[in-house]
């Protein structure tokens, strides 16, 4: 059985997976917000951290799967709201 040192400066043996896991909930908290406030900067950020965290096998894939679709509903809130305006911005 062969065993390898881990990368100089880490300390972790899993940190991809546990970085992977904050990416997830921090997709899932900024769709969230994306729905309030900054859609059209939360909702394409909330997409990648979702697509990037399901990429490197988060354990939290709910979390993921859940920041992904509030990151495309943040978009079509925004869409919705931009026709209905008939404006390239929104405010309440």
């Amino acid at each position: 059985m062969h065993l390898t040192a881990p990368a100089p400066g880490r300390t972790e043996t899993r940190p991809r997976t546990r970085d992977a896991d904050g990416m997830a909930v921090a997709s899932f908290i900024l769709g969230l917000l994306g729905l309030l406030v900054l859609n059209v900067f939360l909702g394409p950020t909330a997409v990648v951290l979702a697509a990037v965290a399901l990429w490197r096998g988060t354990a939290r894939r709910g979390r993921a799967y859940l920041g992904l679709a509030l990151g495309l509903a943040d978009l079509a809130v925004l869409v919705t709201a931009m026709e209905i305006s008939r404006t390239v911005s929104w405010s309440l």
